[in-house]
């Protein structure tokens, strides 16, 4: 018992220095593999001997039992927000503010930091030892995300050097943009809304009752203070910086000290040209007296700090005019509102349409056709609408009304009780139809060769394709003789068409684009059924047994299969000799059967989509994030939250050339 506890710990302290390495010096030291060892190592002394583990342990950051609501959290001593700058003019305003308050030279410098777009969070160490996580809410009371922010990676649990008594750590969650990116493809993947941007999906990762979820974000933290200098020893900001990344806990590398505010105003042009080049993303920066003592003498107004102010970055704006409103049905019946705008130039794109999202948001922002409005778009975020310009309406504007009835068919719309997206629920709309079979042969579909957008469309123009049966009775004849084609192209697409006739069945169930049973849920299902008529016959109860497959996936698949027009359309799918094959009973001889692989960071010598085909065309199976059904990671280049995350759950993780050599694959 005594030796497990000791080589416990000896476990915990090699994982805890390097993590800091990892995560705030930037500068590992060991291998992942040898990281990999380490951590299955305490993973599995664990297993053994639970009496050894400790709450701090890197194997204890999965998240605890779910909440039923968030307890509130009083702040020692109040997170105070921030004034903002929007010009030079307004910095050194700010600076002559300060040295007249002060009757002198602000002679400490400044301290120059970059403003995050992520949540405040405010953490307590009690004797180095982290007890308690809340969020800024109003400022002097936040709400206890204690067991979410256990699951941030990049937050110590245990401080590296000894602090004793108490540490109140200010800081900011945040997701980088890969990390949004990989999760919002993981969103599309389970037919959920994509996050808007890294700030909503962080605070919308933190505020999840179930820190089983938050641990599946690639969330990651940077402090910027403490709520008592006081209690560290430190005399500046600066200093302070230094102190917390000693202690293990990251600070942004892009903070400067500034001997003047004409030098703070050479850093904010710095930053602002490069802040696209960052992994995530700042919406400006904050300038702070270094000195405590004279932050102490200037002390606070009723809500910001005299001391500090924030320079925010000019939001990349400009004024147009709303033609009108279009509204788009999704294959899934979504029916969406579409700004129609007077094209204008923004941070270099022209932009001449944006998303306006649903009903809700039409009415908060009470559009109307004929409006100047104002649009943004911010590094490589969907333009967007922010506001109408109300003082400048003419009175020959006309109010944007949501439709009661599809654009596509005419069939009445649902907008059902507490969801904000209204619907079209016609099996038979045209709109759907049309979507549903480009989704079909696209990529995330069966990735039919010479079925692109603009071809599917031009057969359902031409009325050539009007279902997906239809794909099947294509004509050769009628084919070629389509502008653009030729006999070449006509029997390329009809080859095409007879290969996707035996495909795998999770990417028939992916293509069919049944709501929320996309890639990875149509990946469970495939391991479970041995047909499609096995899964078309199973009951709501027997899909919930699935692990992964939750009520809404389950309810929509025995809806739609209950359809008749899908059963006659399966019929007929099949008298033409389509027949979906499960991977029960048909990959146990290939390479990767029976392993399930999650990719991370970008490869070398294949793309992302041609990875997954292979892993597919080998027997194994894909997943979107790390589970414990996970079995592979393949981290390629700048791999990033993923990775930590198998990291920290044992996985095995394999480099590009090893996940190749293990498909028999040569590129």
């Amino acid at each position: 018992m005594e030796q497990a506890a000791r080589r416990a710990r000896e476990l915990r302290q090699q994982l805890e220095e390097h993590a800091y390495r990892y995560y705030v010096l930037d500068d590992p030291i060991i291998s992942d593999g040898e990281y990999d060892r380490l951590f299955q190592e305490l993973l599995d002394l664990e297993a053994r001997h639970p009496e050894v583990v400790s709450a701090d342990s890197p194997t204890q950051r999965v998240g605890g039992a779910p909440l039923d609501r968030f307890s509130q959290v009083s702040h020692r001593l109040p997170m105070l927000s921030l004034e903002n700058a929007f010009s030079d003019e307004d910095l050194r305003t700010f600076a002559e503010r300060l040295e007249r308050f002060l009757n002198a030279p602000v002679s400490s410098g400044f301290s120059a930091e970059p403003k995050l777009d992520g949540l405040a969070v405010e953490l307590v160490y009690q004797d180095g030892r982290f007890s308690l996580g809340s969020t800024r809410g109003d400022g002097v009371v936040g709400e206890d995300i204690t067991a979410q922010l256990r699951t941030v990676s990049s937050i110590p649990l245990q401080l590296k050097q000894p602090c004793s008594g108490l540490l109140e750590v200010r800081g900011e969650v945040y997701m980088e943009k890969r990390g949004l990116a990989e999760l919002n493809e993981s969103q599309l993947a389970r037919g959920l809304p994509p996050f808007a941007n890294p700030r909503n999906a962080a605070a919308g990762s933190l505020r999840q009752l179930d820190p089983a979820v938050t641990a599946q974000r690639p969330l990651r933290f940077f402090a910027y203070g403490v709520a008592d200098p006081e209690t560290t020893g430190c005399v500046t900001q600066t200093e302070l910086l230094g102190f917390l990344r000693r202690v293990g806990i990251p600070v942004s590398r892009n903070a400067l000290f500034c001997p003047t505010i004409e030098a703070v105003i050479a850093h904010y042009r710095r930053l602002n040209q490069t802040r696209h080049e960052l992994p995530y993303e700042i919406d400006g920066m904050v300038v702070k007296i270094d000195q405590f003592a004279l932050q102490n003498r200037l002390g606070s107004k009723a809500r910001a700090p005299r001391w500090a102010i924030a320079y925010k970055f000019a939001a990349t704006q400009a004024n147009t005019t709303l033609l009108d409103v279009e509204f788009q049905v999704g294959r899934t019946g979504a029916v969406t509102p579409v700004a129609i705008l007077e094209p204008v130039l923004i941070d270099g794109a022209t932009v001449s349409r944006a998303t306006l999202h649903n009903e809700d948001e039409l009415q908060r922002k009470d559009l109307r056709i004929g409006d100047t409005v104002l649009v943004q778009r911010a590094g490589d975020v969907i333009p967007e609408v922010v506001k109408p310009i109300a003082d400048l309406r003419r009175g020959t504007e006309t109010p944007v009304v949501m439709p009661r009835h599809c654009p596509a068919c005419g069939a009445a719309l649902l907008r059902p009780a507490g969801e904000a997206v209204t619907r079209c629920v016609n099996p038979l709309c045209p709109a759907q139809r049309l979507r549903s079979l480009i989704h079909y042969c696209s990529k995330a579909g069966l990735d039919i060769e010479g079925l692109g957008r603009k071809s599917v469309e031009q057969l359902h123009d031409q009325g050539l394709v009007n279902t997906i049966v239809d794909l099947y009775r294509l004509d050769r004849n009628r084919l070629k003789d389509l502008p653009g084609w030729g006999e070449k192209s006509a029997d390329k697409v009809l080859a095409a068409v007879e290969a996707a006739k035996r495909p795998p069945l999770a990417r028939f169930l992916a293509a069919l684009g049944i709501r929320y049973v996309g890639e990875i849920n149509a990946e469970l299902l495939e391991q479970h059924f041995r047909s499609l008529d096995d899964l078309r016959r199973a009951s709501r109860e027997k899909l919930l047994e699935i692990d992964g497959i939750g009520p809404q996936a389950a309810d929509s698949l025995v809806a739609f299969f209950a359809t008749a027009e899908i059963a006659e359309m399966i019929t007929a799918l099949e008298f033409l000799g389509v027949k979906p094959l499960a991977a029960i009973g048909r990959d146990n001889e290939l390479p990767l059967a029976g392993m399930v692989f999650v990719f991370t960071g970008g490869m070398q010598h294949l793309s992302r989509d041609e990875a997954k085909k292979l892993v597919k065309e080998r027997g194994g199976h894909i997943a979107s994030t790390v589970t414990r059904t996970v079995t592979h990671v393949v981290a390629g280049e700048k791999s990033g939250s993923k990775r930590r995350r198998a990291e920290e759950l044992g996985k095995i993780i394999i480099s590009e050339e090893q996940f190749l050599d293990l498909a028999g694959y040569r590129p």
